[in-house]
């Protein structure tokens, strides 16, 4: 029987130059960065493309870069107003890496960069950390009304304000696991599948027969996946909305 191809592997970070050693620190360039630069470049190119025209009839691919600026758009619009037209671009950017990337990483022997939690913690903190400096920019110290709740009594507000400070440091912990923990667990799901498919066949007809099942599997679980990839980006721009609207309005 064929061995089982080892679903941890598709994971493993490898350079592909260096590591150089700088003032005391060691670089590499390695996998995960070969495909963030070309997530950036694929990003660039297609709305460089789709804007290149400006046709008033728009075309395939301006159309797709109208649909995919006007989604971004009305989703700032939507939860935080005309005031969060100033974040606009921070947020476009950030759906469009963690998509590109989610999208990138289904294709066979590519590298899946928000399948490693260092990536999407980094760019959950940044989010937080953005949270807090408008929040204080915009309010000053004001700002921390957002741990105090209106009209709860005063004899349990100590108890709900430490909740409060509770969630709200948890918002990177469960902002970067969100979406490392689903891209991680599901191409390990599917390449499960797709060894257990191998092992069938290398036993004969009769294996043949049963891989088909496996197959089937395999094949719903991959569109699966690509709704999964662009619900995990969706999901981590409308929470980078809504906690950049609690650092411009705090008051509950």
């Amino acid at each position: 029987m064929a061995s089982t191809p080892d679903p941890i592997h598709q994971f493993q970070i490898h350079d592909l130059a260096g590591p150089f050693h700088i003032g005391g620190l060691e670089i590499s360039f390695t996998n995960s960065a070969l495909f963030m630069g070309i997530a950036v470049a694929l990003i660039t190119g297609i709305l460089m493309a789709a804007s290149a025209s400006r046709a008033m009839v728009p075309g395939r691919l301006q159309s797709i870069g109208e649909l995919w600026y006007e989604f971004v758009h009305n989703m700032v619009r939507q939860v935080l107003g005309k005031e969060g037209k100033t974040f606009f671009p921070l947020v476009f950017s950030l759906f469009s890496f963690v998509l590109v990337a989610n999208m990138l990483g289904m294709f066979p022997y590519f590298f899946t960069v928000t399948s490693h939690v260092i990536v999407t913690a980094s760019l959950a903190v940044f989010v937080i950390l953005l949270v807090i400096c408008v929040g204080l920019w915009k309010h000053g110290l004001g700002w921390f009304k957002l741990f105090v709740p209106h009209g709860v009594p005063i004899f349990i507000l100590p108890f709900i304000s430490l909740i409060e400070i509770i969630s709200f440091l948890s918002r990177p912990i469960s902002l970067g696991l969100r979406l490392f923990g689903n891209m991680l667990a599901g191409h390990i799901v599917l390449k499960v599948f797709a060894g257990f498919m191998v092992s069938l066949v290398a036993l004969g007809v009769g294996g043949i027969v049963g891989s088909l099942a496996p197959l089937a599997m395999a094949v719903a679980l991959t569109a699966l996946e690509f709704l999964v990839a662009f619900l995990q980006a969706f999901v981590f721009a409308i929470l980078t909305c809504v906690y950049l609207n609690d650092a411009l309005h705090p008051s509950h």
